[in-house]
Parts: C-alpha cells; sequence; structure tokens
C-alpha cells in the first residue's frame, strides 16, 4: 500500500462491507444508533494496528468511507462510538474491536480473554459495568478480498427434487480419516475435490452434500475450557466467511471453494449448506463484544420489550437475530446470494428455521424473510430447506411453512423408528410416513418433495446406534449425560453397545436395512447420514457437537477389511431401485383416486392376506404387517411397486394383492444378497423384520 492518507474520502453507502474497485476500497457499515464509527488496519501479522480513521460519511444510517490505493488482502476491523446503556439495549464500547458483518474472509482465531467482554467480567455490577481494555490483540480480523471469479458457462447439476438423494455430511469429519487425501487437505474443502471420495458418493446414488456449517463459527469459550471444541459450528462468527480451519490455503480461500464446488458439479454432485441465521456467536447479554453487538445491538438482535438489558432466547443460544429489521434481513439476503453467486452453490437447510418466519404476532409463513426469498431472482430457484422448529412459543411448525420451502420431517424420523422397534398402534402412522406426509404436507399445491425424510442426522444416533443402544452415552460431553436427547425411540435387542452375540447382531442388521429400505422406498427426499453406510458409530454418544475426534469421524478402514461392504452395496441397491421406479418416488401426492391401469388405483392398501385394510385393521395396535401398492406413469413406461413391510418377530406369509402383474422381486431386506428375479407365486414368505420390494411395468 502506498504512503496512508491523512482521512478517508467520502465514499459511498452501498455496498455494505470492504469493496475493492480496482483503485482502492469503499467500506460500509449499518448502525442506526452509533454516534460514529472507526477503521482500524493492521499490519501483515494482524496483531499492530497502522492507523485509525473516521469513517466520514453517514447515508440513511450506513457509515462509509473511501481509502484510496488500499488492496485485496488488508487486515481491518471497526471500533463504534455510541451509549452505553445497556438497560436501553445499547451497548457500545469503542475499547473493543469489531468484525464487519459483511467480513468475506477472517485472518486469525479467537483468543479468549476477559479483554473481549463490553463489560468488566466478575463485576458486581454485572454487564452494566464497563470494561477500557483493548480487545484487538485477542480479535480475528476482516480480511479485503479481490473480486469474486466468474464463473463462465459453468452449469449447476439442476438435480429435480423427484430424483434428489441428500448425503448430509460434515466437511471435515468426512476426511480426517482418509489415507488418499494428504494430511494437510483433511478436513478442508481441499479434500471435498478427492475423486475417490466423490466416486463414493457417485456410487451411493447420492445427487447432493449437505454440509454442516461452514460459514465462519466461534469456539466457544466454555468448550476451549473443557478442552472440546465447538465440532459441528452453529455458532456463527461471520455470515459471509468460510471457516477458515476449513482451508487448507487460508490466502485461497475463494479459489478453494470454488474448486470444491466444481469437482462436485461436474459429478452431477450439489451442494447445500447448513446456514445459521438464526443467532450469533455473542451469546446473551453476559456474552463477548465481536460484532454485532458492538455495532448496534438495538438493532441486530430481538431484545425483551421494556427491559432492553435482555434478549428474547427463542434459538436456546443467548440470543435471536432480529430478522425483521430490514437491515438484517438485508444482511441474511446478502449473505445468501453471496454464497449463491460467488461460490454457486445449489441451496440451502436454514437452521432453527422457524425463527425466520417469527412476526411480532409469532410464527408467519407469510413473514418478510419467506417472502424475500421466495421472490428473490437467484435464492428462489434453489433448493431450500428448513428446520420447522425453534424453542420459542409455538415453535414446532412442522408443515406449516410455506411452498418454495422443504422441510425436515421429524414426523418420519420417529414414525420409522417405531414402527421398526415395534411399538403398538403403528401401522396408521408408517403409512403416512411412507405416502409423504401428505396431512402435513399436501396443502398449497405443496409437492411430496416438501418433506425432508430422515432416520438420522447429525444430531443424535447414528444409524448403527440406534438398534445398539437404548440409553445416551454422552459422558465425555461434560455435562454429566445430561445434554442431548433422552428420548430416542432406540433399542439395543438384549445388550447395551456392542455385542459378540450373533443373535442380537442378525436382528441389529436386519432393522438397519429395514429402516433404510423404508426411507428410500418412502414419497419425499430421503437424506442418508454420512457414514451410515458404513456401519459409524458415535458409541452410544448422540450429542457429539464438541467431539472434534474418531468419536465423530467417519472410519474409512472399513472399506479395506471389508466389514460395510455389504450395507455400502445395500445403498447403492436402494438408491438404483428408487431412480428404476416411479412410483416410489412420486412428484405428485396420491390418495388412491386415480386409475393407473386395469384395476389398478395410483395406491392401496392389504393385509397379509391380500385383501383390502378396513377401518378396524387399521385400528387394531397390534398390527405390525402392512402391504402397499402404488402405480404411476410418471415415466416412461407405467410401473407398479408393492412394499412388503414386516415389523414382528416372526416370518410371515403374504399374499399377493390381485391383479396379477408381472412382477420381478427387486429387494428382500432379509437377504440381501439376493438378485432381482421373476416372481409368480401367489404367496411370498417376509421374514421378521423385514421389507420386501416387488415391482411391474403396467399395460395402460
Amino acid at each position: 500500500m502506498a504512503i496512508l492518507p491523512a482521512r478517508l474520502k467520502a465514499g459511498a453507502p452501498d455496498p455494505l462491507g470492504a469493496t475493492w474497485d480496482g483503485l482502492g476500497v469503499n467500506f460500509a457499515v449499518f448502525s442506526a444508533n452509533a454516534d460514529r464509527i472507526e477503521l482500524c488496519l493492521f499490519d501483515r501479522g494482524g496483531r499492530r494496528e497502522i492507523a485509525r480513521y473516521d469513517l466520514p460519511q453517514c447515508t440513511d444510517e450506513v457509515f462509509h468511507g473511501y481509502l484510496p490505493d488500499a488492496l485485496p488482502g488488508l487486515i481491518y476491523g471497526f471500533r463504534a462510538h455510541g451509549p452505553y446503556q445497556p438497560e436501553r439495549g445499547h451497548r457500545f464500547n469503542p475499547n473493543k474491536l469489531l468484525l464487519d458483518p459483511y467480513a468475506k474472509a477472517l485472518f486469525g482465531d479467537i483468543h479468549w480473554s476477559d479483554t473481549l467482554f463490553g463489560y468488566r467480567v466478575g463485576a458486581a455490577r454485572a454487564d452494566l459495568s464497563f470494561d477500557r481494555r483493548d480487545s484487538a490483540l485477542a480479535m480475528p480480523k476482516a480480511v479485503v478480498t479481490g473480486a469474486d471469479a466468474v464463473w463462465g458457462d459453468h452449469r449447476r447439476p439442476k438435480r429435480g427434487w423427484s430424483e434428489t438423494v441428500i448425503y448430509e455430511a460434515h466437511l471435515r469429519g468426512l476426511s480426517m480419516q482418509r489415507g488418499d487425501v494428504a494430511p494437510e487437505q483433511r478436513g478442508t474443502f481441499a479434500a471435498l475435490q478427492n475423486p475417490r471420495l466423490i466416486e463414493h458418493m457417485v456410487d451411493l446414488g447420492i445427487t447432493a452434500i449437505e454440509l454442516l456449517p461452514v460459514q465462519a463459527f466461534l469456539q466457544d469459550r466454555f468448550l476451549v475450557e473443557r478442552k472440546l471444541s465447538n465440532y459441528w459450528g452453529y455458532s456463527t462468527l461471520g455470515f459471509f466467511a468460510p471457516q477458515t480451519s476449513y482451508l487448507a490455503d487460508a490466502e485461497q480461500a475463494g479459489h478453494e471453494v470454488r474448486s470444491a464446488v466444481r469437482r462436485l458439479h461436474e459429478a452431477g454432485i450439489e451442494l447445500i449448506l447448513d446456514v445459521v441465521y438464526n443467532h450469533t456467536a455473542e451469546g446473551n447479554e453476559m456474552g463477548p463484544t465481536l460484532s454485532w453487538r458492538g455495532l448496534d445491538n438495538a438493532s441486530y438482535y430481538r431484545l425483551m420489550p421494556g427491559h432492553e438489558r435482555y434478549f428474547i432466547n427463542d434459538t436456546g443460544c443467548g440470543n435471536t437475530l432480529n430478522i425483521n429489521h430490514p437491515r438484517v434481513l438485508q444482511m441474511v439476503m446478502d449473505s445468501l446470494r453471496h454464497w449463491a453467486e460467488a461460490y454457486q452453490v445449489d441451496g440451502f437447510r436454514f437452521d432453527l428455521g422457524t425463527i425466520l418466519g417469527r412476526e411480532a404476532s409469532g410464527f408467519d409463513p407469510g413473514s418478510g424473510f419467506f417472502d424475500a426469498i421466495r421472490q428473490d431472482p437467484v435464492l428462489g430457484k434453489l433448493k431450500l430447506i428448513t428446520e420447522p422448529w425453534d424453542l420459542g412459543p409455538g415453535g414446532y411448525q412442522l408443515g406449516n411453512h410455506p411452498p418454495g420451502f422443504s422441510e425436515w420431517n421429524a414426523a418420519f424420523r420417529d414414525g420409522v423408528r417405531r414402527f421398526w422397534r415395534g411399538d403398538d398402534s403403528q401401522r396408521p402412522e408408517i403409512a403416512r410416513r411412507l405416502m409423504g406426509s401428505p396431512e402435513l404436507f399436501d396443502h398449497r399445491r405443496r409437492r411430496p418433495w416438501a418433506s425432508i425424510n430422515f432416520v438420522t442426522a447429525h444430531d443424535g444416533f447414528t444409524l448403527h446406534d440406534l438398534v445398539s443402544y437404548a440409553q445416551r452415552h454422552n459422558l465425555k460431553n461434560g455435562e454429566d449425560n445430561r445434554d442431548g436427547s433422552s428420548d430416542n425411540q432406540s433399542a439395543n435387542w438384549g445388550v447395551e453397545g456392542e455385542t459378540g452375540n450373533p443373535a442380537i447382531q442378525l436382528v441389529r442388521e436386519r432393522l438397519k436395512r429395514a429402516m433404510l429400505a423404508t426411507l428410500f422406498v418412502s414419497y419425499g427426499v430421503p437424506m442418508l447420514l454420512a457414514g451410515d453406510e458404513l456401519n459409524r458409530t458415535q458409541r452410544g454418544n448422540n450429542n457429539a457437537y464438541c467431539q472434534d475426534n474418531e468419536l465423530s469421524w467417519i472410519d474409512w478402514s472399513v472399506l479395506h477389511d471389508g466389514t460395510a461392504a455389504p450395507l455400502l452395496a445395500f445403498v447403492a441397491r436402494l438408491s438404483a431401485l428408487r431412480r428404476r421406479y416411479p412410483s416410489l418416488r412420486s412428484s405428485w401426492f396420491h390418495h388412491g383416486l386415480e386409475t393407473i391401469g386395469p384395476d389398478l388405483a395410483d395406491t392401496a392398501w392389504f393385509d397379509e392376506a391380500g385383501r383390502d385394510l378396513t377401518s378396524e385393521a387399521w385400528a387394531d395396535p397390534f398390527a405390525r404387517l402392512l402391504a402397499l401398492r402404488r402405480a404411476s406413469h410418471e415415466g416412461e413406461v407405467a410401473d407398479a411397486t408393492l412394499v412388503l413391510l414386516n415389523a414382528s418377530d416372526q416370518d410371515r406369509e403374504f399374499t399377493l394383492p390381485e391383479p396379477a402383474l408381472e412382477w420381478t422381486l427387486e429387494l428382500d431386506t432379509a437377504n440381501p444378497q439376493l438378485q432381482r428375479a421373476a416372481f409368480s407365486a401367489p404367496i411370498i414368505k417376509v421374514a421378521a423384520r423385514a421389507v420386501v420390494v416387488l415391482g411391474a411395468p403396467i399395460e395402460e
């Protein structure tokens, strides 16, 4: 950089953040309540402050200034002057260096110190006290980046929802134990480009990988002090910047992320990001002052009416982002567009998505956020998934999000687990889940893909642990085994944890395959937890949010010793079966009202004798058998499938319902090695705790 000027030029209020134009850098930051904001520049090591400037202009509550001759790579932060009046919601403290909310890259890590707090930690007046120590040495800083790369004729895969199969994965855990990835690249976006890793997903039939948060996040102080870590990353520190530890080369951050996206897209795999816009890393009133709190606490956060010292905590994480404020909503929308355009990601999964729909009157599917994103010409075309609950009043909103959004379906997870555990009165429940949960989603012209179906996810047991543990085992988290859900709808089938008992092992393996088969033959979008296809275990830990170690990482060695080969092949077979028969993945809700072929309704239910189910049969609490026939003409050739489920502990015979079709036995979860074969017998045996699937073409 040339000799630093004495003051900044006026610059412009738009765009927000630090923008290099080839001749210098424009800085713009929003604050409705600050008196003035200073720009602080640092040396290349990020430790010594080399200049400090007032942002000379404020337009429409945006402070801005222009630094001539500045280049990408410049390290900076802000200081905000204004009232320190926590009782009124204001927490300005110019002694605290603040991250730019629009920073697209970060330099350095946080170094926990009491200087990071706007108040004197331990003071009698708590957060009403004022701390005058400078926090700069303890803070990460923002980095000015260059112009976003040009993608040219690059094209997204644009997979249709009905053909989508999601693989939920943790970027770091995905590759930390892969021997074919260089040690310095493990756990990073560079590793995500590994051809064999991508080949693994392609072989499984995966069409989209959904990554746990990769936006910059905080290593929380209480975890660091316990010698644990924020592994999952649900504590956002920067909405525009990738997490530095997920980069093999931080100086090539943009290139590394884009290269990974290109490799995935070349293989036909979409990238969906799990994003956290419901809260930030700053916590409640006793939390640190890192960015938004110091810039304009009263605007960025939802505060208790009449008691503005305190934060509304509908997230359970200390604070709730005030997305109803137009500038906060703008920040979220700008962040989403940044990832969609600069990195060409294909979709987003919104953590605690009910928060995003909260208005003054409560949850509203017509909230400003939902309206803004649905009409957006860029974002409205992407895959949008919401987690339809939060911890606030009326927080469980499964099925109530607007068209254009798919939802994580916890009802599917719980229904499948209970049915295959052998619980009573589950026949109607499993029927609803097989059909895409129409009682939840079949309204406002929504389609079955509104339901994201899953049996396991990052939060909870792995599939292997689901059939191996009746209780959580979370002592390593340091919370006396009180954290994590105590209601997992799981069973250990005789022994808690691992066992050499072959009878128990047989039951467990059968149930894994039965639940996976149910996932893949249900309407909606199947989501597979990464590693479930490899029998991954967390040894009974159902809340491994702080375990950045072998407990959470995928163990790929099982590919070499052969122990995972049968289940891996089984999952690939399920994906192929789903692709082969549109009647297993319909784009429409069906209710048995349309005739596809002679005497063949689009949906029909039968008991094991091949008879239509009566209302009494549906209400039988001890019924654990079910036959579902579905027919479709969505493919090139009309097809029918017959799914037979036996959740009892005895082998049972099923009579095939009329009319007779040219059935092919496609799948028997009790005999996964069985190859496809024509089947013409009128009766078929379905083993205990197993699924059988038959398929047939239909002559219209």
